[in-house]
């Protein structure tokens, strides 16, 4: 029973994580890049209004590092339940 318990604590957690990550994937794609995009217009990065900046460039790379940051959380995460491979 001991592991079944462990288990269960390991996909809530995971849960978790794979929840705070589509939140922070859906505020820059949807909300930046779509919703906010006239009041982040009225400021510059490089030249570029920010709101056409976070539908193009921000948000792919923001895609990417959220890749590298569940990567690394479920690595970690993996090793304290017991369960990665080596």
């Amino acid at each position: 029973m001991e592991r079944k318990t462990q288990l269960v604590a390991y996909w809530k957690e995971n849960i978790r994580y794979i929840s705070i990550l589509l939140a922070i994937w859906f505020a820059v794609s949807y909300l930046c890049g779509i919703l906010l995009v006239d009041a982040l217009d009225t400021i510059r990065i490089g030249g570029f209004k920010l709101g056409f900046w976070f539908a193009n460039q921000g948000s792919e790379i923001t895609f990417v590092i959220l890749i590298f940051v569940y990567v690394k959380l479920m690595n970690n995460l993996d090793r304290k339940y017991g369960v990665h491979e080596d």
